[in-house]
């Protein structure tokens, strides 16, 4: 971890439990990533006396037990969100962004069950505004695409960069510099909350069940 990001944790750290623990005692849903712990490695060099320090965040593997055919790093974002099959790749699988995400669901779009959309958005909308409340934006939803099973495998990631001075600089150029229309990838906290919230509404497609309507019928 960056010095910034074990910072920016230990500002959220109190903040991120009571998070959790709300969405546990009230049964709310949640699609944060779970964190284990953060770790700081002291490393000594007997030989030359040097000294090293790494600090480290372990959290939980989302596609554990899963074999994703396709996995995606999904921001809400259109600017510089695509990358050529067999350029990059985390551990054993590539991992695409938002505009090949779009490419795939053109081909094959992602169902939802109407109950599990609205779960899904309901923890969005919870998590969402914990992270801009806290000044936190540049998440993304991972998601794992597991054929085998027929299942959508979810969780916000990357949410321990606060926004600091050098987004905001970064924001300004690139508003002034412009980019063909397309919202920067770096916005502010909230602004990045509610493009998020929209691309996940437009990405997964909400379909009937024989359920929906049932509590308007007299």
């Amino acid at each position: 971890m960056k010095k910034a990001e074990v910072e920016s944790f230990v500002e959220i750290a109190d903040e991120y439990f009571n998070h959790l623990r709300k969405a546990f005692d009230q049964k709310m849903p949640t699609a944060l990533a779970k964190i284990v712990g953060v770790y700081r490695i002291s490393l000594h060099n007997s030989q030359t006396n040097d000294s090293m320090d790494g600090d480290f965040l372990v959290i939980e593997n989302l596609l554990y037990g899963h074999k994703c055919c396709k996995v995606f790093d999904l921001k809400g974002s259109m600017s510089s969100r695509y990358i050529q099959p067999g350029k990059a790749s985390i551990g054993e699988s590539e991992v695409y962004l938002d505009e090949n995400f779009l490419e795939y669901i053109t081909v094959s779009p992602v169902y939802l069950r109407s109950y599990s959309g609205s779960v899904l958005l309901k923890a969005i909308q919870a998590d969402t505004e914990f992270l801009s409340r806290n000044n936190v934006m540049d998440y993304s939803m991972l998601t794992g695409i597991d054929e085998n099973n027929r299942e959508l495998v979810l969780g916000i990631i990357d949410f321990v960069r606060a926004f600091t001075w050098d987004k905001l600089l970064e924001m300004w150029i690139k508003k002034y510099v412009g980019r063909g229309g397309r919202l920067p990838t770096v916005v502010s906290p909230e602004l990045y909350r509610k493009r998020f919230r929209e691309a996940m509404e437009k990405y997964f497609y909400q379909v009937p069940d024989k359920w929906t309507g049932m509590a308007h019928k007299d």
